[in-house]
């Protein structure tokens, strides 16, 4: 093992962490497999997935030659889908409950206008549920409005007198009718993700920021598999936090490096950081473990961070320095580097054209291939001969980044 970061690396250990996904996690293995092979057939390398037999986590094999360099990755994505699949088995009723209490959370904090001051495309992004939850609710509310009226009129033709059943005749139609068109709309849920982005900032408010136990017990499983790894025989153990996974990383690798888990020999650690959605928690009233998360390892040398995100990505605070805006940079901050992945000029015109008003596709876009590749190559880093450190040394940050502190909130608590 060896922690020099110019040292070409030939093994390397990836942890992966998704994002708020209810989907099993073969669909990132078919994702990079698909993708890697695109990717390296344009950039001129080759690169080869094989599946990896037992494991205690879902992963897979990963062979590359790049640049000269023959190099094996071991690619594991740390699970916590079950626990997205649980925090989204709700009723109807109770979607709209959670509606209503995550738009108090955010409004009442005044979390939400601290955020629009950031990116206007991922508020849009948390609004974009609301809007749509409601629409469905109103449209439901005009069937039930529009049978009312129907059978009132029918009565007063003919019977008026009957008005009373005419209006319970109704409104049992009606009440049928708009139960059935919501849940048509739930049923579609996989084309217009309404009900899912609102579990997903649902599940952030409904702690106002905090991490639910069942959560945070995984999480200690997830630094205890990066330090196992830690120990292990290998030029680079890289952990991968995309999305919602991007916060979850953090408060991983600051327990792990906080604890003691990395021996003195231990390998090169990186941390990457994609479409990264930090502030949408850490401007909560009770992320104080985040915050205090955030400021650790923005000054630690025990790593390096890099944090790439787009302004294509509306999903995504896009050049927001998550460390900075949540207004607890420390004095001696070194991290993270933070510049784009420049959707508009990595891909190309026909191929942004295609792609750009598609804005969940948008959001996996660091994990595919690029069809005119800059400095960011995810297959490279994951599983070419150079570490993040590496890489990207004497890498500029991006100058169109934000730094400027805006949460709130900044106080900071560590984990219990």
């Amino acid at each position: 093992m060896h922690s020099d970061p110019s040292f070409p690396v030939t093994r390397r250990r990836v942890f992966y962490i998704p994002g708020y996904d209810p989907i099993h996690p073969r669909r990132y293995r078919e994702l990079y497999r698909k993708e890697g092979t695109a990717q390296a057939r344009i950039s001129g390398y080759d690169i080869a997935l094989k599946p990896r037999a037992g494991g205690q986590t879902y992963g897979w094999q990963v062979e590359a030659r790049v640049d000269g360099h023959d190099v094996r990755a071991e690619v594991d994505v740390l699970v916590w889908s079950d626990i997205v699949l649980d925090s989204m088995s709700t009723s109807i009723p109770a979607t709209y409950v959670q509606l209503v209490r995550t738009a108090w959370v955010y409004i009442a904090s005044g979390a939400l206008w601290r955020l629009m001051r950031l990116r206007k495309g991922p508020v849009i992004a948390a609004l974009y549920p609301v809007g749509m939850l409601l629409a469905q609710l109103g449209l439901a509310l005009l069937v039930l409005w529009a049978c009312v009226r129907l059978s009132l009129w029918a009565v007063a033709q003919g019977a008026p007198q009957l008005w009373g059943l005419g209006l319970g005749a109704g409104l049992l139609a009606g009440g049928a009718g708009a139960v059935a068109l919501l849940r048509w709309f739930k049923a579609r849920d996989n084309k217009v993700f309404a009900y899912y982005l609102m579990h997903d900032y649902a599940f952030s408010a409904a702690t106002q920021g905090a991490n639910p136990p069942a959560l945070e017990a995984r999480m200690i499983d997830f630094r205890h598999a990066i330090e196992t790894a830690l120990g292990s025989d290998v030029d680079e153990v890289l952990v991968v936090g995309h999305s919602s996974g991007a916060h979850l990383g953090v408060s991983v690798l600051a327990d792990l490096i906080r604890g003691g888990g990395m021996p003195a020999d231990s390998p090169a650690l990186g941390f990457l950081s994609l479409g990264q959605v930090v502030p949408m928690v850490s401007f909560l009233p009770a992320a104080d473990r985040l915050r205090e998360d955030l400021h650790f390892l923005a000054g630690c040398d025990a790593l390096t961070w890099v944090d790439v995100t787009a302004p294509g990505d509306g999903c995504a605070f896009a050049l927001c320095d998550p460390v900075a805006v949540s207004g607890v940079a420390p004095a001696n901050k070194r991290w993270p580097l933070v510049f784009s992945a420049a959707f508009t000029q990595s891909l190309s015109p026909a191929r942004w054209k295609a792609l750009r008003w598609r804005f969940f596709r948008l959001h996996f876009q660091y994990l595919c291939a690029f069809d005119a590749p800059r400095d960011y190559d995810y297959f490279q880093i994951t599983a070419g001969p150079r570490t993040l450190a590496a890489r990207y040394a004497g890498r500029a940050p991006s100058q169109s980044r934000i730094e400027a502190a805006v949460s709130k909130y900044t106080s900071r608590r560590r984990a219990a």
